[in-house]
């Protein structure tokens, strides 16, 4: 019996591996329902993206709107006193390495790196065929980096007097670029090349290396005493926010895609 058994287990599958493609795919797809099931499968990724964009332009309207009045932060003073040595006001606190290590690390929040970053970020996702991401990362970088040239000319602060600036700048003073698109490109990044690695561990590293990499960014804005704090957290909150709404916008095009691509894999 045992062979006439193993003749015919190998007749099934010789059966089963004939089938033809639509065949297999009628046999293994569920049918097709499109009706949304009672507990919410997906987050409302639009919504999502809405909201956050909604939250960024908030955070930097009121905040400037503030200013713009003449209103002042009473720990925008504190903070930077407390970044220098008492008896004089041109000498940052801590050992002497630290300024140029300041001036290393705000250089990567910079016009010039930011650039090389996504010109990079993009040319990589090219290459490993994600134009989808590539076209996300462009699109959500630039016009980050747009809208806050748009809120420093509208709010028009100066900058901080109260100390001895440590590095050359030219623009208005909040929100601080260097916070804002730091968190805008970084953070963008970050999330979009976070989509396509599949290992929990190295996601977790990656989103933790990227804010570490932001707050040191705009640190470094207040202790060369070019930013007040009030314009580093309104760039870190508007950045942030508008990284977020940019990833939420493409996990929705991707949900979109996904349901569409599945729907006409069941109508054939």
């Amino acid at each position: 019996m045992r062979p006439i058994g193993k003749l015919a287990h190998a007749a099934t599958r010789s059966v089963v591996h004939n089938d033809s493609l639509p065949e297999r795919l009628a046999r293994n797809l569920p049918a097709p329902d499109w009706t949304p099931p009672e507990d919410v499968a997906h987050p409302p990724y639009a919504f999502m993206a809405l909201g956050a964009l909604a939250a960024a332009v908030l955070v930097v309207t009121a905040t400037g709107a503030t200013l713009a009045h003449g209103a002042q932060f009473g720990f925008d003073r504190a903070i930077l006193l407390a970044l220098r040595t008492p008896d004089d006001l041109a000498v940052p606190a801590g050992p002497g390495w630290l300024r140029q290590v300041m001036v290393d690390v705000t250089a990567l929040g910079g016009r010039t790196v930011l650039t090389i970053a996504v010109l990079l970020a993009v040319g990589f996702l090219l290459a490993i065929r994600r134009p989808f991401s590539a076209a996300l990362v462009a699109a959500g970088t630039v016009s980050g980096s747009v809208a806050v040239q748009i809120g420093k000319r509208l709010v028009g602060r100066e900058r901080p007097a109260l100390i001895d600036h440590l590095v050359e700048v030219g623009s208005a003073s909040f929100p601080s670029a260097h916070a804002a698109n730091s968190a805008i490109i970084y953070l963008t990044l970050a999330l979009t090349i976070m989509q396509i690695i599949p290992r929990p561990s190295v996601r977790w590293y990656l989103s933790g290396a990227t804010i570490a990499l932001v707050l040191l960014i705009g640190t470094s804005r207040v202790y060369l005493g070019v930013h007040w704090p009030s314009d580093v957290l309104a760039g870190w909150a508007a950045g942030a926010l508008w990284a977020l709404a940019w990833w939420a916008f493409g996990s929705w095009l991707r949900l979109r895609r996904t349901i569409r691509d599945d729907r006409n894999r069941c109508e054939v």
